[in-house]
């Protein structure tokens, strides 16, 4: 690692005393990028590693410990583990000179796999039936642990605290939920200031490429566990039962048009029904159909109102019908909306590490849902995607083919640490042009 770059280089300072630069440093961005390349092999070897042994949900023994064995080399880091999930959160003291509270940033890297059954041949595939890193958290492990490694060596120059957030339970498990309950915003002693995390993705988006917006950026998501109760009977006379299969068919199309017709076109929510069940035999009358439907929202306004409707439309339906539904909520995910400040931060950031084509702004948000949510509703911050696509391949985040190229690694753990390290000298332009 090299030291030969100092963040303060060319800064003015505030009336604390500390450094304040509206623009970044470009001889500390090249010590980070090269810094950066020369840990690939590592970060691949991590990567690789953890590729092999994927875990799903909260429970990650392997992983965590992998990561444990590495962050254990740096010297001074504050490491501790979750005591109902198998998390890892890890703090480094800056120890360049500041004036007044020290500024706190997180940065945070999600680590759990998928239940999908491998079959990209890769020669070090996973070696668990059934689970795999289909959707990239092996590369963001392995990013969130280079930015450890460049932050540590340059602790002289960082004038925040960091935290280092390895998160279980992204897919579904509401992993950074718990981990926001647990006070993983206050493990440097104090609140966050700002929080940021990036995720890859197999295709649509340029190779190396980060991607971002401000405000909304992925979709809220909301599930819902419909069972439409009726009465059995023989198929052969319907009239004497109360038949729930057609009654729950009604109420998928309805959602259908709920949505289109409820909903403000530039603010649209979209309803998905992924599981319908019901009955065991052609000519047997179930006493029930259940299904489960998912809402994809992109304003939080609309979240209260989304579910009060689709409820009114299940229990109307079923009522009209003589039969009667019930339901129940799984704890959602909250719209992620990034905020304009920090958004501008991480584009300048990126741009000044990578040049102007190495960002891109999204046009619209994604309909995908990340719980990075739960933090960025706490603490202002910015969430990036980053293309990781291989070739011309077509197979998407979740596909057992999916595939991502290492060769971004040294990307983003340069970019995560130098949104760490640059934070709290940032001015934002639009308000210092």
């Amino acid at each position: 690692m090299t030291h030969d770059a100092s963040i303060n280089d060319s800064s003015t300072t505030n009336h604390l005393g500390n450094p304040t630069s509206p623009a970044h440093d470009p001889s500390v961005f090249a010590s980070l990028v090269h810094d950066a390349q020369a840990l690939d092999p590592e970060l691949r070897d991590l990567r690789r590693e953890i590729h092999r042994h994927p875990e799903i949900g909260l429970d990650l023994p392997l992983t965590q410990a992998s990561i444990i064995t590495r962050l254990n080399k740096l010297e001074g880091l504050e490491i501790s583990t979750g005591t109902r999930q198998s998390s890892v959160t890890a703090v480094l003291r800056g120890a360049a000179p500041y004036q007044g509270e020290r500024p706190v940033v997180l940065l945070r890297g999600d680590m759990d796999a998928l239940p999908v059954t491998e079959e990209t041949g890769l020669d070090f595939s996973s070696e668990i039936d059934g689970a795999m890193h289909a959707c990239g958290h092996d590369l963001h492990v392995a990013g969130l642990y280079g930015a450890a490694r460049l932050l540590h060596a340059r602790r002289d120059q960082l004038t925040a605290d960091v935290i280092f957030m390895f998160q279980p339970g992204e897919e579904a498990y509401h992993g950074a939920r718990y981990m926001v309950e647990d006070g993983v915003l206050q493990a440097a002693g104090r609140t966050v200031d700002q929080a940021y995390g990036l995720h890859v993705f197999s295709m649509l988006h340029d190779n190396g490429v980060f991607l971002s917006r401000p405000g909304t950026l992925m979709a809220g998501c909301e599930e819902i566990f419909v069972t439409v109760h009726g009465a059995g009977g023989h198929g052969s006379i319907p009239h004497l039962a109360k038949d729930p299969v057609p009654v729950a068919a009604e109420i998928i199309v309805a959602l259908q048009s709920l949505v289109t017709r409820g909903y403000n076109v530039f603010d649209p929510v979209v309803a998905t029904v992924g599981r319908l069940e019901s009955g065991t035999a052609g000519n047997v009358i179930p006493d029930t159909a259940t299904m489960d439907i998912s809402l994809r929202l992109f304003s939080p306004a609309n979240k209260e109102k989304l579910i009060k409707d689709v409820v009114r439309l299940v229990e109307g339906i079923a009522s009209a019908h003589g039969l009667h539904a019930s339901y129940s909520l799984a704890p959602d995910y909250p719209v992620t909306v990034n905020n304009d400040v920090e958004h501008r931060f991480a584009q300048d950031t990126i741009t000044s590490l990578f040049g102007a084509e190495a960002f891109q702004e999204l046009e619209h948000p994604l309909t995908g849902s990340e719980d990075f949510s739960h933090v960025l509703n706490e603490v202002p911050g910015a969430y990036l995607l980053l293309g990781a696509k291989i070739g011309d391949s077509t197979e998407t985040n979740h596909s057992p083919r999916a595939d991502f190229d290492e060769a971004v690694l040294p990307r983003a753990a340069a970019a995560l640490a130098a949104l760490a390290l640059t934070r709290p000298a940032w001015q934002d332009p639009a308000v210092h042009p």
